[in-house]
């Protein structure tokens, strides 16, 4: 990958911020906050939903203005007012919600907003030929003129990056980049970022993710409550318990706070379950107060079995027996109305109505049991919201708040909420903690050993081996569409989680 022109040797290249304040009316978003970033070091942001690494990012691009504090630009002030002069400043921001046009081609994405033209017509010619170079310089074979619908999320991402280098940027911040992305992707994606240093790029990297800070970056600042609480170095042996001790204000010497209990007579058993993602057919059990991890490689059918149970795809074959009685389930709602409930992996597209409140989206399924006459009952559906949002610590002003602007943790949460209001027998959690910082995983860890202590029975999907290991009672291990492993808590050593799931 080559240097791009304008592009500030290594050692002059820097960004200070000093002092940044941000008010928001009745939140301290920023409580001075100082923090700098020099060229060809990658640079980890950590903290919990909230503490501010979001904020910093938007006071970087321009979006939001600090109320006190200056950021420094290779040894110039700048008082950004809007993203374009942040863009110009050679000031990147690749969000974990891609910016992109889905209806316009590749080509035209990357060149967006600087469109080569000749005497006012586009130059079609020129768009495609500068989209090849650059997308040369990622590595990635992808059709300029494709529809950039059409591609998976991994290329996708690869064209932000590809903005930001079309744009001479400098300083790149990557918000929660690996957050959707496969193994490959990932791999792909370190590549890039680590040849942006070494051409001496700022690069600004905000994760959830310890193994990725302890991979890729080279300095931590880790925030907590609007403050940054230390910058800590990432290489030659960063100490775990130090950096959740920073990010949460507490020691935690198990994240997952595992407790056993005792479980009961089998809750749910499949038998012979085949459909769409499924190699053979699938069979398995799972007992009341029961903790089921499901692991695997992207691709090993995990997420598709659960659609299954669900009824979410119709099966080829096969049964589910739940409680003893054979179940067919057309579709989800036949499932909910029987006990099961999916929790999905894609929370943001499957999980919540965005733009709707936390009291539609906790009520969406048990509306119906407020209703007489088609007249909802709108004072039974603010008291159930109410119960739920303090039994589960629900961090939210009230009912009314849009729940898009709440953080993954608390979306959850009210996922979670609207399926106690129904009397769940069976939770299937689809990546529970996927964009989720280490607190708030603690209080979804808890809040599932609450479940499996009230006997219900919980199948967690998880891409992370340390959480399965973490929480469950027994782990089934999927490869490439089947089942190839059923391993106790103590036979499950990642040793032996990998070596099933590894292609054979």
């Amino acid at each position: 990958m080559n240097a791009q022109p304008g592009l500030e040797q290594t050692e002059r290249l820097s960004i200070r911020l000093d002092g940044i304040t941000v008010r928001f009316p009745g939140v301290l978003a920023l409580d001075k906050v100082s923090l700098d970033v020099h060229g060809g070091e990658v640079h980890g942001l950590m903290g919990e939903n909230g503490a501010g690494k979001s904020t910093l990012l938007k006071v970087l691009s321009g979006v939001n203005h600090p109320d006190e504090g200056t950021l420094v630009l290779n040894g110039v002030e700048q008082r950004f007012t809007s993203p374009r002069e942040a863009i110009d400043a050679g000031i990147a921001i690749i969000y974990q919600e891609l910016h992109l046009v889905p209806e316009l081609t590749v080509a035209e994405n990357l060149l967006l907003g600087a469109l080569p033209h000749r005497l006012g017509v586009l130059d079609a010619k020129a768009m495609l030929q500068r989209a090849i170079e650059v997308l040369e310089q990622l590595g990635e074979k992808i059709d300029p003129a494709r529809k950039v619908r059409e591609l998976p999320i991994g290329q996708r991402q690869m064209i932000e990056i590809g903005k930001a280098l079309m744009r001479n940027a400098r300083v790149i911040a990557f918000d929660e980049p690996t957050s959707s992305l496969s193994s490959r992707e990932t791999v792909q994606l370190f590549r890039i970022i680590r040849a942006l240093k070494a051409e001496g790029h700022a690069i600004i990297y905000v994760t959830h993710r310890m193994e990725e800070v302890y991979e890729l970056c080279d300095r931590v600042t880790v925030f907590r409550d609007g403050r940054r609480i230390d910058t800590l170095e990432a290489r030659g042996g960063l100490d775990r318990d130090r950096l959740i001790s920073c990010m949460v204000g507490r020691s935690i010497n198990d994240v997952y706070g595992y407790r056993p209990r005792p479980s009961g007579e089998v809750q749910i058993e499949v038998t012979g379950l085949l459909g769409p993602g499924l190699a053979e057919p699938v069979s398995f059990a799972a007992r009341k107060g029961e903790i089921v991890g499901f692991f695997g490689l992207v691709g090993a059918g995990r997420s598709e079995l659960m659609k299954l149970i669900y009824g979410a795809v119709k099966p080829t074959a096969g049964e589910i027996v739940l409680k003893g009685e054979r179940r067919r389930f057309r579709s989800p709602r036949d499932a909910v109305r029987a006990g099961i409930a999916l929790c999905p992996e894609d929370r943001k597209q499957e999980g919540i109505v965005a733009i709707a409140s936390v009291s539609d989206n906790l009520n969406l399924s048990c509306r119906r049991h407020f209703s007489r006459f088609n007249i909802l009952n709108q004072r039974r559906e603010a008291r159930v919201t109410s119960q739920y949002v303090n039994r589960l610590a629900i961090k939210t002003r009230d009912g009314n708040t849009q729940i898009g602007t709440l953080s993954g943790g608390n979306q959850q949460k009210v996922i979670l909420s609207r399926w106690l209001a129904e009397e769940i027998d069976v939770f299937l959690m689809d990546e529970p903690t996927r964009g989720i910082d280490v607190g708030a995983r603690s209080e979804i860890y808890g809040l599932l050993y609450g479940l499996a202590d009230e006997g219900r029975t919980v199948l967690v999907v998880s891409s992370d081996m340390a959480e399965v290991i973490g929480v469950a009672d027994r782990v089934l291990v999927m490869r490439e569409g089947r089942i190839v492993g059923d391993l106790t808590r103590a036979q499950a050593t990642p040793d032996a989680l990998i070596k099933l799931a590894l292609p054979r």
